[in-house]
C-alpha cells in the first residue's frame, strides 16, 4: 500500500464522485478508479458501494477513512517537521552565559524574542565562568556563549559584538567618594584608591585594560585584591575593602552597601557584550540565532 492510494481513497470519500475526485487530484478518472479497486483488493474489503453513477462509503470504508486521514496527517506533520529542522526552524540550541552577561537587559530580551520567533527550537541554558564556557564551546557542549571575554586565544572560536556598555565605579557606601554630591567622577580622582580587580584564568584582560587607562590618567592603580568574577569583586566592595570598576548593568548588586558613580565624559570607559560561537558550526539553529541576534541588536539599541 502506498501513500498515494490513501490520498486517492480520501479524495473519493470526500467527493463521493469519482470524476470530481480525479479532477481535484489532477489525474484522469479511469486510472483513479483502477487504483481504488487495487486498494480494495489489497485490503480484501469493499470500501465503496457503487450504484449506477453514485459512489458512497461502505461501513468498512467509513472505518478505514478515519485511519487513513490520521496516517496522512501524521505523514504531513512529519514532513513539515523535517523540513523545519532542515531549515533550522526546529531542533535545539545550547546557550551559555556569564553572570555579568545575564545582568544586561538585552540578553534575556534576545533569548525571549528568539523563543517566540522559533517556538519549535528547544533552548537549553547554562551559566558559568567565561573561561569554562569557552572550553565548553570548543568541546561542543554548548553552541553559543554570551561573554565579555576576548576569544583571541581560541582559533576555533569567533565572536560577534552586540554592544559596548559604559562602566561605572562601585564604591563602599561609607566611603568619602560615595558622599560626594557630584554624580560623575574623573578617573584621575581615583589615584589614591585601592582597586579590587577581577580576572579569570586566561580571561578577558579587563584588569590590564583598567591598568592601562589609569596609566593614561597619570597614575598606577593600587591593587587591594584580585578575584575571578565580577560579583566576587562587588561583594568585596560591599565589605569596604576597596572600589571596583564594573559594567553599568551590574549596579543592581548590593544596592544597600554600594554606591555606583558614573565617569565624567572625559573618562568614559566601555566593555563589550559579545556572543561567541564555533567558527565552522554547521548547526542551522546556530545560524538562525546569529541572524536574529544581529537584527535584534540593531533594533534594541535604537529603542534604548
Amino acid at each position: 500500500m502506498e501513500l498515494r492510494h490513501l490520498r486517492y481513497f480520501v479524495a473519493v470519500a470526500q467527493e463521493e464522485h469519482m470524476t470530481r475526485a480525479a479532477a481535484n487530484l489532477g489525474i484522469k478518472q479511469p486510472p483513479l478508479s483502477h487504483q481504488i479497486k487495487l486498494l480494495e483488493q489489497e485490503l480484501g474489503v469493499q470500501l465503496f458501494i457503487r450504484e449506477s453513477r453514485l459512489i458512497r462509503l461502505s461501513p468498512a470504508g467509513k472505518v478505514f477513512l478515519g485511519d487513513a486521514r490520521e496516517i496522512l496527517a501524521s505523514v504531513d506533520k512529519a514532513t513539515q517537521r523535517i523540513q523545519g529542522f532542515n531549515m533550522g526552524e526546529e531542533g535545539s540550541i545550547r546557550l551559555g552565559f556569564t553572570s555579568s552577561a545575564l545582568m544586561h537587559q538585552m540578553t534575556p530580551d534576545l533569548v525571549r524574542v528568539f523563543r517566540e520567533t522559533y517556538p519549535l527550537i528547544a533552548v537549553e541554558i547554562e551559566e558559568g565562568a567565561a573561561h569554562d564556557l569557552i572550553n565548553d564551546l570548543e568541546q561542543e557542549r554548548i553552541d553559543i556563549a554570551f561573554s565579555r571575554s576576548s576569544v583571541k586565544p581560541y582559533p576555533s572560536i569567533i565572536s560577534m559584538e552586540l554592544l559596548k556598555e559604559d562602566m561605572v565605579i562601585a564604591i563602599p557606601v561609607n566611603h568619602p567618594l560615595a558622599q560626594v554630591q557630584n554624580e560623575t567622577i574623573h578617573l584621575k580622582d581615583l589615584r589614591d584608591e585601592h582597586f579590587i580587580f577581577y580576572q579569570q584564568v586566561n580571561g578577558s584582560g579587563i584588569k590590564e585594560f583598567l591598568i592601562e587607562e589609569c596609566t593614561k590618567a597619570g597614575f598606577e592603580p593600587k591593587s587591594a585584591q584580585l578575584v575571578y568574577r565580577i560579583i566576587g569583586a562587588l561583594n568585596l566592595v560591599a565589605s569596604g575593602l576597596g572600589i571596583a570598576i564594573v559594567p553599568k548593568s551590574m549596579q543592581g548588586i548590593q544596592p544597600n552597601s554600594i554606591v555606583y558613580k558614573t565617569f565624567h565624559p572625559n573618562s568614559v570607559m566601555t566593555v563589550p557584550l559579545s556572543i561567541a560561537y564555533r567558527n565552522h558550526s554547521s548547526k542551522l539553529t546556530v545560524k538562525r540565532f546569529l541572524d536574529l541576534a544581529s537584527e535584534f541588536t540593531t533594533q534594541w539599541l535604537k529603542s534604548h
